[in-house]
Order: C-alpha cells, then sequence, then structure tokens
C-alpha cells in the first residue's frame, strides 16, 4: 500500500507524453500497488480504479505508520493551547521542514496544541560561488584569531491534533493560538502562549454572556524562537466588580517555565472551593533537549502550585521554597547598560 501525500493528483492510463485521466486522488488517499515502474507506480483505488501515478506524490508504508504511530503516543497528552491554522499546512512526522509530511489541513481550521519543539531552521541552498584565488602575501603573517561560530537560527515546532484525530507536527508561525480578546490586549509586545479561565464572576454591567466573566491565568514568552522554555512570565487576570474592567492580580517573571498549566480545585472555608493552578519551573539553567525532536524539559524541575481567592493570589502546595528567578540575556544585558548609565 502506498498513501497520497500530495494535494490530489489523477492517476493516468499509461506513462506516456499524451495519456488520459482515469480517475483523481486526494491527501490522505491509500492505493495498492500494482506494479513498479521506473519513477511511476500502478496502482488501484478502493472503487477498484486503475491507473499511474508518481511516485514521488506518495508515501510507502513505513512511512505512513510513522504518522499512524503518533496518535496513541500523544493520546493522553494534555492540550495546552487550541490554535487556529493560519493557512493550509502540511503535518510532519518530525519538526522540521525537510521531514516526511504526509496530512494536508485547511487553513483556518482549529486544532489542538500538544508539545512545542525548536530546531535550526534550514538555510536556503544556493550554488557556491566560484572561487577566486587568493593573492600571495609578500611576507608571511600571523593567522587570525578563529571566531567561534554563531549557532544557527531556530524555529518553533508544534504537535498538533486536528478534528478527525490526525496528529503531526507542523511549523509555529502558522498556527494562531487563540486568546481572547479580552486579555489578548495586554500582552504589551510578549507573546500568550496560553490563557485559562480558572473561574467566573458574575457582574450585571458586564456583556459577557450571562453576564458572567472569566477570570484567566496566562502564561507569557518573548516573541522569538528556540527559547529552552515555554513561557517566562505568568499573569492572572481578575474582574473588579466596583471598576467593571480587567486587572492584574498577580505576574510571575521571569522565569523558566513549561507547558502545561494544570487546572483544578480546592477545598475553601464555608465549605466551598476555590480555584488553583500549577506548572513546572526549572530550578537550574539545565535543560535537558531531546536530539530526535528538539522538545526541551528541565533537568532539575519544581512544580509550583497557586490558589485563587477573591482576588487574591497565594502559593500552596508542599514547595513553599523561594521562587528561582532567571533572567534571559537580553535582561541582562539591559540591567548591565542601567547599571552603567547609573555609574555615569
Amino acid at each position: 500500500m502506498v498513501y497520497v501525500w500530495v494535494r490530489q493528483m489523477y492517476l493516468r492510463d499509461r506513462v506516456a507524453a499524451v495519456s488520459n485521466h482515469v480517475a483523481q486522488v486526494n491527501n490522505g488517499q491509500s492505493l495498492e500497488v500494482l506494479e513498479r515502474g521506473k519513477r511511476f507506480l500502478r496502482v488501484k483505488t478502493e472503487k477498484g480504479e486503475i491507473g499511474w501515478i508518481p511516485d514521488r506524490a506518495v508515501i510507502d508504508s513505513k512511512t505512513y505508520e510513522a504518522f499512524a504511530q503518533l496518535v496513541p503516543q500523544h493520546k493522553d497528552d494534555p492540550v495546552v493551547a487550541t490554535g487556529t491554522l493560519r493557512d493550509d499546512i502540511y503535518l510532519h512526522s518530525t519538526p522540521g521542514r525537510d521531514t516526511d509530511r504526509f496530512y494536508l489541513l485547511p487553513g483556518n481550521e482549529k486544532v489542538q496544541m500538544l508539545v512545542r519543539a525548536s530546531v535550526p531552521r534550514e538555510a536556503a541552498k544556493s550554488p557556491a560561488p566560484a572561487p577566486v584565488p587568493a593573492p600571495k602575501p609578500a611576507s608571511p603573517s600571523p593567522a587570525p584569531e578563529q571566531l567561534a561560530p554563531e549557532p544557527p537560527p531556530m524555529e518553533d515546532w508544534w504537535l498538533i491534533r486536528d478534528a478527525q484525530n490526525r496528529v503531526g507536527w507542523a511549523l509555529g508561525s502558522r498556527v494562531d493560538v487563540d486568546i481572547p480578546d479580552e486579555v489578548g490586549q495586554y500582552a504589551e509586545g510578549q507573546k500568550i502562549v496560553g490563557a485559562y479561565i480558572l473561574t467566573k464572576v458574575h457582574d450585571e454591567e458586564s456583556s459577557a454572556p450571562n453576564h458572567d466573566v472569566p477570570i484567566y491565568v496566562t502564561a507569557l514568552a518573548p516573541p522569538k524562537s528556540g527559547l529552552p522554555f515555554d513561557f517566562d512570565q505568568i499573569r492572572v487576570f481578575t474582574w473588579s466588580l466596583k471598576r467593571h474592567r480587567y486587572e492584574t492580580a498577580y505576574r510571575l517573571h521571569p522565569i523558566q517555565g513549561y507547558l502545561p498549566l494544570r487546572l483544578g480545585t480546592e477545598p475553601a472555608p464555608g465549605g466551598t472551593t476555590e480555584p488553583v493552578f500549577s506548572f513546572q519551573v526549572s530550578s537550574s539553567p539545565d535543560v535537558a533537549i531531546n536530539p530526535d525532536t528538539g522538545i526541551a524539559k528541565p533537568a532539575n524541575p519544581r512544580t509550583l502550585s497557586f490558589a485563587l481567592r477573591d482576588t487574591s493570589v497565594r502559593r500552596i502546595g508542599p514547595d513553599l521554597a523561594p521562587i528561582p528567578i532567571t533572567h534571559s540575556p537580553e535582561d541582562k544585558a539591559k540591567a548591565a547598560a542601567k547599571n552603567a548609565r547609573k555609574k555615569k
């Protein structure tokens, strides 16, 4: 069996410059191989239609199985966010533009986002320039100091799942995280990687459905790819019943945080419950990066837990030690420049 990975293609009655269309096959369709020729396959569809197709337009059973195995491997993964595809996009078996691709998902499709990974971006290949002979030096001169090569540019990929339970890797820049407009306006130049409803409060003067206003916990990250963490800031937005607007109840920054954020409830005074959330941070700069997928995980993780009571956020759980604050190289450079100005 082979499987069509191109958007669509016609089967032809013979391999020749002039041939007739036998049937049209579409992305994801399975075909039975009847005969193998040079660069072409004679195949049969499920409807019994027989014709020739270029072998470059299909994937083999081994590649198909790699995609099929992604479904059971990640069936229990928590959904860290939902997103919308910017345009038509192929799912890949592993992160990377040159990896095997198969399913073609349509633009504006809603997907579940499961895991983020970062891999080097493949540079466009260009012909090497013709060598130019270097003039011979008049006298020996010391060799210039060798500079350390710059790290390759990185790009983010997301493991996603669509409504048909198809799973694969998609380029992160082609997927927009679904963020409510009411909190998206407070991003302040950061990238919101997740916005989660902790609870709701009733305000008759609000325009929310049934006047029930969501209370959000959000995770934010710098707008760049290749970071060894998923987010560096946590921000909780509560609703002021007096001013009828969102206000920041809690902010934690900068940290090395990792998805998913886990939500729940715990008993509170008066026989009620209160919303809680937790997430992992790295307790040291050490990060374990999977060499096959580019997925980053903290080498020494800690789980931080918080509870929301009214509009107040507090630490809970067994780990109440100080939270490790991790400054990015950019933050360190800004701080150094600020200190230099103060000394002047």
